[in-house]
């Protein structure tokens, strides 16, 4: 008999709640969720197994890690899903060698591994069948974002939801309206042994460590302490969007 690891109620409600208002899991669906081995995605599949139990309707989802092809061991994380019933593999790839052709000094390897990464969960969900993948962001990713974006790219956008891919695959977050603190609990709580920077890939290149998502964390929390109800309120705005205050010139089109 495979073991359980039941998520707080907290968990569940919020998951519960997002997946009733965005409706991001449905009857029938098969659903390839990423799983790094970080905290994020260890709650994710745990939250899922549990809502597969809790659930009025069937579901099935595959838990698949992208291996980076830099001799990553994965064997802990197989054993753990195989101890918890979660279907698991590993897709193993070259991305560390396309890396360094592709990836000049002082460039952004963040986004290039993130890419590829992304690409090749589309590929793996397409070839096994799946019609949804999902993804582990929580409401600070959310928060992160939508921040660097206004202050680096002026560009007002977000991490939605849920949101269809060009070759026709749903993407969902069942998580955007955690918060980190909460998949970090659970982690703690229920001592896993969650993948960290460690496995970064960046590690092993001779470049800078990007700032600007620290600087932005660092600048969420200081105003998180000024104003508690910070990202409360961000999480209603993302969904009160006044469109007809910007500065839109085909408003203005007669």
């Amino acid at each position: 008999m495979s073991k359980s690891i039941v998520p707080s109620k907290k968990i569940m409600s919020k998951l519960g709640k997002t997946n009733a208002e965005f409706e991001l899991i449905e009857e029938g669906d098969k659903i390839l969720v990423g799983l790094s081995g970080g905290k994020d995605s260890l709650t994710m599949i745990h939250a899922m197994k549990e809502q597969q139990r809790r659930a009025p309707f069937k579901f099935e989802f595959l838990a698949v890690t992208i291996s980076y092809g830099m001799g990553e061991d994965y064997s802990e994380l197989a054993q753990h899903c195989k101890e918890y019933d979660i279907p698991y593999e590993v897709v193993d790839t070259q991305t560390y060698e396309l890396a360094k052709d592709k990836i000049r000094k002082n460039s952004s390897f963040c986004s290039f591994f993130s890419r590829m990464r992304r690409g090749y969960l589309y590929t793996a969900a397409l070839e096994r069948g799946c019609n949804k993948v999902a993804l582990g962001h929580h409401m600070d990713d959310a928060a992160e974002s939508f921040f660097m974006n206004f202050i680096y790219n002026g560009q007002m956008r977000s991490l939605a939801p849920k949101y269809k891919a060009e070759n026709g695959l749903i993407v969902i977050r069942p998580l955007i309206q955690m918060r980190e603190r909460q998949l970090r609990a659970f982690v703690d709580d229920n001592e896993l042994n969650a993948i960290g920077d460690e496995a970064c890939p960046a590690m092993r290149f001779d470049v800078k460590m990007p700032h600007a998502r620290a600087n932005t964390k660092e600048m969420l929390r200081n105003m998180e302490k000024e104003h508690p109800q910070l990202f409360t309120s961000l999480n209603a705005a993302f969904k009160n969007i006044s469109y007809d205050s910007f500065f839109d010139k085909e408003k203005f089109s007669i």
